[in-house]
């Protein structure tokens, strides 16, 4: 018995591995024939043929740098009549990132979202309330459409005060939060300050989007509020959440391996790194057709799990690590380029030298920048009231152009 189980595991994992090569040849080729930009670039390479699916190595990587290069439209793969659905996000440069969808591509990404759901136990008798932030309103818009398509009822994200949105909980009867981190830590210290008990809620279970665990909120949630909780990996340049998944065994996260293929490479060789040890993840999609991407280096650390997974799944399996590969913060699923804001920072304060540090800081349940300029001769001014003011403008400035909230904050030069 056990010998035809391995036979069936073999033959599983070898339909699914021609399955992605030949949506693989498909997608190379549909980037080759409709955007110039790939075509120009695998041209160089000499590669005239993708034969296996080690032949991937043989493509050149993508960068956040080439989506701001060839915004809005220039890595569209199709037509715009085609297009049914653009998502544009604050992106990591000056220009915003930006994705198209075909129907068939919405229809993809529904599955896949209503798939996570499923794995989190979520059926048709649940509600789902969606409470993510403002940078994150194209995959609210994925969990309302995947939520829905399973039969659940959804609350659609709403800007809601931490107090309403515990009122709407209860008084909703939902059973299922979809939320980042820092929200659902900031939900819960504010139901234990109001003395409202978990048992009041109907809540079985919370979805963690935008950021990996820190090694203690996702204990911390499950033993205060008697729910079980799930993480969701996402990228919003695909743009997209549910991209990988946990199963019921909380070991890893599964990839959406049929749609989206996983690398992890040294990020200084961008040599395959062997499974199990840690490095970035690179994605290529492989069923999308307005927006394809090919080896996009995603500047988030993780690992290949090298053992099949308990629930017997063939879909590959990978740690999401914390830390990152590049010079970005990720801060609420949002990535932001450190450099890229000093520059922003510099011409909005209209001086060419400044010296700053920035760090992540959680305030009232949000995760925001939080930019230490450090006081110097640039920065005295005779009227106090000028300096708060050229401050305040950089703050908002910096907001609107990040999808993030920016506080700036004044200290003095160490000695």
């Amino acid at each position: 018995m056990s010998e035809q189980i391995n036979m069936t595991a073999d033959m599983d994992e070898n339909d699914k591995a021609q399955r992605q090569l030949e949506r693989l040849q498909a997608t190379v080729n549909r980037a080759c024939k409709n955007v110039p930009f790939h075509r120009n670039r695998i041209q160089e390479t000499g590669l005239s043929d993708i034969t296996g699916l080690e032949d991937i190595e043989k493509l050149p990587f993508m960068d956040r740098t080439h989506l701001a290069t060839h915004y809005p439209y220039g890595l569209f793969a199709v037509p715009l009549k085609d297009i049914v659905r653009i998502h544009t996000a604050p992106g990591s440069g000056t220009s915003p990132s930006i994705s198209g969808y075909t129907k068939t591509d919405l229809m993809i990404w529904e599955k896949m979202v209503a798939g996570a759901y499923a794995e989190a136990n979520v059926t048709d008798r649940d509600i789902i309330l969606v409470h993510l932030p403002p940078g994150l309103a194209n995959w609210a818009r994925d969990y309302k459409d995947g939520g829905e398509a399973i039969g659940a009822g959804v609350i659609p994200n709403a800007p809601l005060s931490v107090a309403k949105t515990l009122m709407v909980l209860r008084d909703y009867k939902v059973t299922t939060l979809v939320s980042t981190p820092a929200f659902a830590r900031h939900l819960t210290a504010h139901m234990f300050d109001r003395e409202c008990h978990p048992n009041e809620l109907n809540l079985k279970q919370i979805i963690l989007v935008g950021e990996p665990d820190d090694g203690h909120t996702v204990t911390e949630l499950r033993e205060s509020l008697h729910v079980d909780v799930w993480l969701n990996y996402g990228l919003s340049e695909i743009p997209g959440p549910a991209i990988a998944y946990e199963c019921r065994y909380h070991d890893g996260l599964h990839m959406n391996d049929d749609h989206i293929l996983p690398e992890i490479i040294d990020p200084s060789t961008g040599r395959p790194v062997p499974t199990g040890e840690k490095g970035e993840l690179v994605l290529t999609t492989l069923s999308a057709r307005a927006f394809p991407l090919i080896r996009f280096r995603t500047g988030d650390m993780a690992k290949f799990f090298p053992q099949a997974c308990p629930c017997g799944a063939t879909s590959t399996r990978i740690e999401w690590l914390a830390e990152q590969a590049d010079n970005y913060m990720l801060i609420s699923g949002i990535r932001v380029s450190q450099a890229q804001v000093r520059e922003n920072l510099k011409n909005a304060l209209k001086m060419p030298g400044i010296r700053c540090t920035m760090e992540k800081e959680c305030r009232a349940g949000t995760d925001m920048l939080l930019i230490s300029l450090i006081m110097d001769d640039h920065l005295f001014s005779d009227e106090i009231k000028h300096l708060q003011q050229m401050i305040t403008y950089a703050e908002e400035t910096l907001t609107e152009q990040n999808g993030i909230k920016v506080k700036i904050r004044l200290i003095q030069q160490r000695v």
